[in-house]
């Protein structure tokens, strides 16, 4: 059996960027959460998903905008560096799979 380390997400787009030969997404999701007073809100967490996958960036670039709900799978990658003498963990989120669910300007009618 194989040893894996994968992610689910959805959320809206934030900023799409090509970086190099890759592309990143930023993706909000909201989760919902009580405040002081016993109200519901949503707690917004924005992560950035890289895609390396020609055929991804492509679909993104043709049919992918700010405010679009998307379904992201994927891998993810753990990596390391070194800042000002100190060495810096990150977790990327590498995508596999991206589809969208919705487009932004069906938010509002929904």
């Amino acid at each position: 059996m194989r040893n894996i380390a994968e992610f689910s997400l959805i959320g809206r787009v934030g900023t799409i960027k090509q970086v190099g030969k890759t592309l990143r997404v930023s993706i909000c999701a909201n989760y919902p959460v009580k405040d002081d007073k016993g109200q519901w809100k949503d707690d917004a967490h924005w992560y950035e998903v890289t895609i390396f996958t020609k055929a991804i960036q492509s679909y993104v670039n043709d049919h992918v905008s700010k405010g679009d709900l998307v379904h992201v799978r994927g891998r993810l990658r753990q990596n390391s560096f070194e800042r000002d003498g100190q060495r810096v963990y990150t977790v990327d989120l590498i995508a596999l799979e991206l589809g969208r669910l919705a487009q932004a300007s069906e938010r509002a009618a929904a």
